[in-house]
């Protein structure tokens, strides 16, 4: 929000039907600078995820990553899942903040509330399941190799992923059945689980349902990430006898921790204020509603309104950037893409020749398999093997 918006009364605000009472206020001037947010995130999003959505099915179309093709279905998924949320929510939003932050006058009937309640719901536990289903995925595939490529097939994978979208889908469709609430949250521009209205039935238990389970999502990635990284290391360690291969299994190895550590972060700093935010008010029965009104004259008030914003702006961002810390920005690019642009620099001219000298000295037998290992490791999309980790 900018500075230079001010609150003003209004009774004809996009508040009027929705509080019950005319006393509402919009947040006048706001339009044409804030839309550049919703535009800009569109637009990264889609071109993020549709990226992803590209490399993911490449790589799936090829006959040698078989063993692959289950991870490769999740990574898929929750491109087009973080893509299908931004294209159907992005546009009502930008068309809001162009109709000067006033609801009512794109949405008159309050349908498009709904529906946008049903697609952040939808979406954001959808990302949240995607998210655990991978981390499980690396966390079996690294932990129990052989369970995994004995039981975890493609076909399962198949099944899998439509029935979690199905049972998500029914979930966020509860409101529209009469349990629960969407309703329009400050600044008006979009429709969200209401997390104070107690009159409507089991409204408590749809926002405290949706906060769980998105919490306990958040918490399974988190901690087979954790068995994943202490699995690696000590694989990495068990390495060290063999010289020839250690160098290789610690490259791997800290390339896959700082990918894993970032996708933990991501998701922490994305999802975490929103749900523990959610669960302050369900437990409080409080909401941000009054923010709408002529109460918000208050600091501290401001303050709340305006952080719970940020908190579902974080979350729609990690939209965007969950496409990048899974696929688009492997440590292995990196890398290959930092060592192109020193050289041009000559800022590491030393480095580059060490490591002319380290390459001499292999044998042509190990560079042949150095190279198969990282062709393997780029073409799966992910530095953890979901096929067994055969080269463990």
């Amino acid at each position: 929000m900018s500075s230079e918006c001010k609150n003003v009364s209004n009774p004809n605000s996009l508040f009027g039907d929705m509080s019950g009472s005319n006393a509402t206020v919009t947040p006048e001037g706001c339009g044409s600078v804030s839309v550049v947010f919703p535009i800009t995130m569109m637009v990264t999003g889609m071109v993020g995820n549709s990226l992803a959505i590209i490399l993911v099915y490449i790589s799936y179309r090829k006959k040698e990553n078989k063993r692959k093709q289950s991870f490769l279905l999740c990574v898929g998924s929750l491109a087009l899942t973080d893509l299908f949320g931004q294209l159907l929510t992005s546009p009502i939003v930008i068309s809001v903040y162009r109709a000067g932050l006033n609801w009512k006058r794109v949405d008159p009937a309050f349908v498009l509330c709904s529906f946008f309640g049903v697609c952040m719901t939808t979406f954001g536990l959808g990302s949240l399941f995607m998210a655990s289903a991978m981390a499980t995925d690396r966390a079996l595939a690294i932990t129990a190799p052989h369970w995994y490529s004995n039981n975890m097939k493609t076909s399962v994978t198949k099944q899998v992923l439509p029935t979690v979208w199905c049972l998500v889908l029914l979930f966020a469709l509860l409101p529209v059945a009469g349990v629960g609430k969407y309703t329009l949250q400050w600044p008006g521009t979009w429709c969200f689980i209401d997390t104070g209205e107690r009159n409507t039935a089991g409204n408590t238990f749809f926002a405290t349902t949706f906060a769980v389970l998105g919490s306990c999502s958040l918490l399974l990635t988190v901690f087979c990430n954790v068995v994943t990284i202490r699995a690696l290391v000590a694989r990495c360690r068990a390495k060290l006898s063999a010289s020839q291969s250690s160098k290789q299994w610690e490259r791997l190895t800290t390339e896959t921790v700082i990918q894993l550590l970032g996708i933990m972060c991501v998701l922490l700093v994305c999802w975490s204020p929103l749900l523990i935010l959610m669960l302050k008010m369900i437990a409080t029965h409080t909401s941000y509603h009054k923010c709408r009104t002529k109460m918000v004259s208050s600091h501290d008030l401001q303050m709340e309104c305006k952080f719970f914003l940020t908190a579902i702006r974080l979350a729609s961002l990690n939209q965007i950037l969950d496409p990048w810390v899974y696929l688009l920005l492997r440590e292995i690019l990196l890398r290959k893409f930092c060592q192109v642009a020193n050289a041009v620099s000559n800022c590491s001219l030393e480095g580059h020749k060490e490591t002319q000298k380290e390459t001499q000295k292999e044998t042509v037998l190990d560079t042949t398999k150095k190279q198969a290992f990282e062709n393997d490791e780029f073409q799966k999309l992910s530095p953890v093997s979901p096929g067994g980790s055969g080269q463990a």
